[in-house]
């Protein structure tokens, strides 16, 4: 089968013939349908510092996909061949402290799809029978591709159960890549009277309009970020914080806007340890901070799965897949999205 191969440690990749790979007794075969790249394939394919200290070529790439089932193992009760699926791509272990206890998404021993393990831009992708995701087979099988990373803006606004309602709360999206645009969409949907997000690439403040954001911010065109969230808000700050971008001088300005008693919830990684003065932006303000990994296993699916049942949601979704290419052109879309043209980029499995 054809597959995009992180064949050595470099920028780049290859389009490889490889094994198609076998199912296990508690795994399923997806042919895939379609899939989309993901801030960290594009880590991977620039051999970043970070991807330089996990990846392990060679290693087929990609998580984020869609694909209809054509084989399962003899152990498998639950997937049928036929059934569209996505991939909840953490993969556990079940049964190291945290999986026993309800905390799947922090499982010590996680593994992840297209970093850990050969992942989805390929012809086929076997999945463990848990990790697959039975679709409404009339989902879009791009829509039902961005359910993954969908799945971590659910995450940080909701990352716990029984957390506060935000219904006519004001909160704040830090970095609009795909993941905090989506943020902004669930924010609303939640009922947050006021969203502000910011970003510093045109497009993405344009889209952050387009997807509800009420005051939209580029930090390196104000004077003062957290003086002009705080004028915004009357002066009280923000209830809820999503810091999307990794950047220190977002996380410092996401704890500084927070009003007191607020949360954080903290995606976005930064590159190198960050100081912060913890008296005065957490102790004191008696803020929350969540760190975000992953999503919740199975509950942030479930939540997902309902919020696409909006016809609405779905269009808002949907208008982030900017570009649709080929399998075979993957080096193309990794350009669009460096050079900041494209949102998010759909990958569809031709292969010449």
């Amino acid at each position: 089968m054809y597959a995009v191969v992180k064949s050595k440690p470099a920028p780049g990749a290859e389009i490889r013939t490889v094994d198609r790979p076998e199912v296990g007794d508690h795994e399923v075969l997806v042919e895939v349908k379609a899939a989309t790249i993901c801030g960290t394939d594009v880590h991977i394919w620039d051999w970043n510092p970070w991807a330089q200290g996990r990846i392990r070529p060679p290693l087929i790439m990609g998580h984020e996909f869609c694909g209809e089932v054509v084989e399962v193992g003899r152990g498998v009760t639950r997937v049928r061949v036929g059934d569209l699926v996505s991939a909840e791509t953490h993969i556990v272990d079940d049964t190291c402290y945290q999986c026993l206890t309800g905390k799947k998404h922090l499982c010590l021993h996680t593994e992840i799809l297209g970093v850990d393990r050969d992942g989805v831009f390929a012809e086929y992708v076997v999945l463990p029978e848990e990790n697959a995701w039975v679709n409404d087979p009339r989902l879009d099988p791009f829509l039902a591709s961005l359910q993954e990373p969908l799945g971590n803006a659910v995450h940080s606004a909701l990352p716990e159960d029984n957390i506060e309602d935000i219904t006519g709360g004001y909160a704040a999206v830090l970095g609009c890549g795909p993941i905090g645009l989506m943020s902004i969409a669930v924010l609303k949907k939640l009922g947050a009277s006021k969203v502000i997000a910011t970003e510093i690439k045109p497009l993405r403040l344009e889209f952050a309009k387009a997807m509800g954001a009420d005051l939209t911010l580029n930090p390196l065109k104000e004077r003062d970020l957290v003086r002009r969230v705080l004028e915004y808000t009357d002066g009280r700050g923000v209830d809820v914080v999503l810091e999307m971008s990794g950047s220190p001088s977002a996380l410092i300005q996401g704890l500084e806007m927070a009003t007191n008693g607020g949360r954080v919830s903290l995606l976005g990684l930064p590159e190198a340890s960050v100081g912060i003065d913890v008296s005065r932006l957490i102790v004191f303000k008696g803020l929350r901070i969540f760190g975000i990994t992953g999503r919740r296993m199975f509950k942030t699916w479930y939540q997902v799965r309902e919020l696409l049942r909006d016809r609405g949601f779905r269009e808002e979704m949907k208008r982030l897949i900017t570009h649709r290419l080929p399998m075979a052109e993957i080096d193309k879309g990794m350009a669009l999205i460096k050079s900041g043209e494209a949102v998010k980029v759909g990958l569809y499995p031709t292969w010449e």
